[in-house]
């Protein structure tokens, strides 16, 4: 009884807790101007099943692909043991399913066991990648200090689950015999000379380890780049399915232009809060955009694929994320502590993205044809861009001069719009 009042608490505890959370996360997305999603919603489900649920993109790169794979599979399949783990934690049952399923129940288990261990090889993997081979792309300045230690985190948290799975079902192999595919032998092996009680004991600090470790883990989710495991599916649901290259226009400019001027706009605008062009700080950015940043893995796929990065340019497409979900966190955090409203406090995105940066883009879309979850470093890049040349007048000289050319003669040359063909003239 005293368990089960301890599991509900726990259980109330955590979930309420989480919900907090996620609503912070969702305030702060909703900070972000309006986005209007395009596209069938049909095609945007069979994208979200095949990028977030199938894992399409990461196969561009095989062998992280699989490792990833076995730890993605092994969180899925997982959650059906956790369901009776809730179940006995509330009605302080044992395996409550085990003897309605019978064979199945032990297929299953079997089955998630045998998940674990190629999740325990793969955790093994991307812990050696990052510590001991030290990739290129996971050493580079913007994971230094917390992202680094949030990538490890997650991994060795990884492996002390598995070893209360084990736990937890090798003791219980012991004492019942339950003929699961990796406890049945590894149980003996480990546990086998010891007391009834003692294997109880083992068992119980297993299930006991393996819940807490469940909710710890529920609750830094909000904290961490983990936090794709939930947002990458709405994220891809949500993505652009326009063709790459097509940019968006802003209705500031073309409902205000000839010929496509619009009175209604016009109307329908505060002229005491005029629209801002392009973005400046987060809130200019589109909900979309936000939630780009709080769906990035900062796996880094878009920086190693980036021309610019690679011929030594500042620019990373994984920092523009990173640097835009900071300073999202930062503004909720000043409306959190100034009690539901935002105060000025003088500083914006530009404070993190630095101008040079913000130039070496070339607009290839590398960075989003290889992001494994569909975001768009590209598209914030742009509209920082367009506040620095709209409302600073901030561009560089080479773009002046085209500018001045497109005012002029109608094209980025500096040749009369009269004498463009004449090179069909010369014999």
């Amino acid at each position: 009884m005293i368990g089960s009042t301890i599991f509900i608490l726990l259980f109330a505890g955590g979930s309420v807790l989480f919900a907090l959370n996620i609503k912070k996360i969702r305030r702060n997305i909703l900070l972000g101007k309006e986005h209007s999603v395009e596209g069938d919603s049909s095609e945007r489900m069979k994208s979200m099943l095949l990028v977030a649920l199938g894992q399409q993109k990461m196969f561009s790169r095989p062998l992280p692909a699989i490792l990833h794979l076995f730890l993605y599979a092994a969180f899925i399949i997982t959650q059906i043991e956790l369901i009776e783990i809730v179940v006995d934690g509330i009605f302080g049952t044992h395996r409550f399913f085990s003897d309605s399923l019978g064979g199945f129940y032990t297929f299953m288990i079997s089955f998630i066991e045998i998940l674990s261990v190629l999740a325990f090889i793969g955790t093994i993997a991307f812990l050696s990648r990052r510590n001991l081979l030290k990739l290129p792309r996971f050493n580079m300045p913007e994971l230094k200090g917390w992202p680094f230690k949030d990538a490890n985190l997650i991994l060795l948290g990884e492996i002390v689950l598995i070893i209360f799975i084990f736990m937890m079902n090798g003791a219980d192999s012991v004492l019942s015999n339950t003929g699961f595919a990796i406890s049945s032998h590894l149980g003996p092996l480990l546990f086998g000379g010891f007391s009834h009680e003692t294997l109880h004991i083992i068992e119980k600090i297993g299930w006991w380890g393996h819940i807490v470790m469940v909710f710890a883990f529920l609750n830094y989710l909000p904290y961490s780049k983990h936090l794709h495991i939930i947002l990458g599916f709405p994220n891809t649901y949500y993505s652009n399915l326009k063709k790459k290259g097509q940019l968006s226009t802003l209705e500031s400019v073309t409902d205000v232009v000839a010929p496509n001027f619009d009175p209604a706009y016009i109307a329908k605008t505060d002229p005491n809060n005029p629209q801002r062009f392009g973005a400046k700080d987060v809130t200019d950015l589109s909900w979309k955009n936000l939630l780009d940043a709080y769906t990035c893995t900062e796996c880094g796929r878009c920086t190693s694929a980036c021309p610019q990065n690679m011929t030594g340019k500042k620019l990373s497409p994984r920092k523009i994320m990173m640097d835009t979900r900071d300073r999202l966190e930062e503004v909720g955090r000043n409306i959190d502590k100034n009690k539901g409203t935002f105060v000025d406090d003088g500083r914006s995105l530009l404070d993190l993205i630095s101008t040079e940066e913000i130039w070496a883009c070339n607009t290839c879309n590398a960075c989003v044809q290889e992001c494994p979850v569909n975001i768009d470093p590209l598209a914030i890049i742009v509209e920082l861009r367009r506040y620095l040349v709209m409302e600073q007048s901030q561009s560089p000289s080479e773009l002046n001069t085209m500018f001045t050319n497109i005012e002029n003669n109608g094209a980025p040359w500096q040749f009369a719009q009269s004498d463009r063909a004449n090179w069909t003239n010369q014999n």
